[in-house]
C-alpha cells in the first residue's frame, strides 16, 4: 500500500468517525445544503480510496443523500448516512456468509493462514454476530435520525455506537482467547 493510499484511507476513516459530530456542530451554523458538501466530499474520498464495488455503491448512496439534502435543504438525509454505512457493512458480511470465506475468516487468515476447520466455524459465527450488530446498530441509527433530537443522534452515532463496537471487539477477543485455550488444552 502506497503512502498516498494510506493517507487517503486514514482521511476517510477519520472523516467517517467524526461525521456525526461535524454534522451536529454544523447544523447550528449552516444550512443543511452546505453540510451536504461534507457528505459529498466523504463519498468522493471513499470512491477514490477504494475500487471495491460495494464501497463504490456506498459512495453513490452517500452522493444521493447529499443531493437530496441540497435539493430539499433538510438535515434528515445527512443523518441517514450512518444507516447507509451499517446497511453496506451488513451486505458485505452477509454476502461473505453466502459466498465464503466469511469476512472474519479472511481477517483471521491474515494472522493464521492455515486456519483449522474449528477456526473456520468460529469465524463464521463471529461474522453472524457482526451481522446482528449491524442490524441492531443500523436500526438504532435510523430511529435516532427519524425521531431523536440532533444531539441524541450525534451522541449515539458519534460516540455510543463506537463504544458498542469496541465492546463487541473486546468481548470477541476474550471469547477467542478462551476458545483457543480450550482447543490447545482440550
Amino acid at each position: 500500500m502506497s503512502a498516498s493510499t494510506r493517507v487517503r484511507a486514514v482521511a476517510v476513516g477519520l472523516l467517517t468517525l467524526s461525521y456525526p459530530v461535524l454534522v451536529y456542530l454544523g447544523l447550528g451554523r449552516f444550512e443543511p445544503r452546505w453540510l451536504a458538501l461534507l457528505l459529498a466530499g466523504l463519498a468522493l474520498l471513499r470512491a477514490i480510496a477504494t475500487r471495491q464495488p460495494t464501497w463504490l455503491a456506498a459512495a453513490a448512496g452517500a452522493l444521493l443523500l447529499a443531493l437530496v439534502t441540497v435539493v430539499g435543504n433538510h438535515a434528515l438525509p445527512l443523518k441517514l448516512y450512518p444507516v447507509l454505512v451499517n446497511a453496506v457493512l451488513l451486505v458485505v458480511f452477509c454476502t461473505s456468509l453466502i459466498y465464503p470465506p466469511s469476512v472474519i475468516e479472511r481477517l483471521a487468515r491474515l494472522q493464521e493462514p492455515d486456519l483449522p476447520p474449528e477456526g473456520v466455524v468460529y469465524t463464521r459465527k463471529v461474522t453472524q454476530v457482526w451481522c446482528g450488530f449491524f442490524v441492531l446498530n443500523g436500526s438504532i441509527a435510523l430511529v435516532t435520525a427519524l425521531w431523536a433530537s440532533d444531539a441524541v443522534w450525534a451522541l449515539y452515532n458519534g460516540l455510543i455506537a463506537y463504544c458498542l463496537m469496541g465492546m463487541l471487539f473486546a468481548a470477541e477477543w476474550l471469547v477467542r482467547r478462551r476458545v483457543r485455550a480450550g482447543v490447545i488444552h482440550g
